[in-house]
């Protein structure tokens, strides 16, 4: 396996490498999500499982879907790297919440989702840094929505990108 020692921020430690974000289904619109609900239970809990990262892009070695269904946070959808006797294996939401294989309730998660839209105004190569046109915000307390809104960032020229996306990033696999 290759090993590639990470480029953090040395201010905050927070990746030097745009994140491939998170997905929220919302008011029946996919979303792009720049923030990691999924972080403090993986934190919090001693799981017997440890996800790795297959690329810059992806520190924390996985993906979530998300859906805010009746003013709650679930975690629908994961798609993950995990370590086993040597070798990556590729897991998912069953493998983290056995008894939830279809959804599980975000009941750990507070804090604010911030979810990018429209055109490209500053890329950042970092975390989650770039700037788009607008963001929206929703507020969480334990899983459950408590609000919302939507922040104005300013207008992007025709031509910019639109949408949040990882403009570069190095893959890790075996030699």
């Amino acid at each position: 396996m290759s090993l590639c020692v990470s480029t953090l921020d040395k201010s905050t430690g927070d990746p030097m490498t745009a994140q491939i974000p998170e997905t929220l289904r919302h008011k029946g619109l996919e979303l792009t999500l720049c923030d990691e609900p999924l972080g403090p239970f993986v934190s919090n809990n001693d799981l017997s499982l440890k996800f790795v990262a297959r690329s810059t892009a992806l520190w924390r070695g996985y993906v979530g879907t998300w859906a805010i269904e009746e003013g709650r946070l679930y975690l629908i959808k994961l798609s993950g790297s995990v370590e086993v006797n040597d070798d990556i294996q590729e897991v998912g939401l069953e493998a983290l919440f056995p008894k939830y294989p279809d959804g599980v309730f975000a009941h750990w998660f507070s804090g604010e989702l911030r979810c990018p839209q429209g055109g490209l105004l500053k890329y950042v190569h970092g975390g989650y840094g770039s700037v788009y046109e607008e963001d929206l915000f929703i507020d969480v307390l334990k899983g459950v929505v408590t609000g919302e809104r939507t922040v104005r960032n300013g207008t992007a020229a025709p031509q910019a990108p639109q949408g949040y996306g990882v403009r570069a990033a190095t893959i890790f696999g075996k030699e």
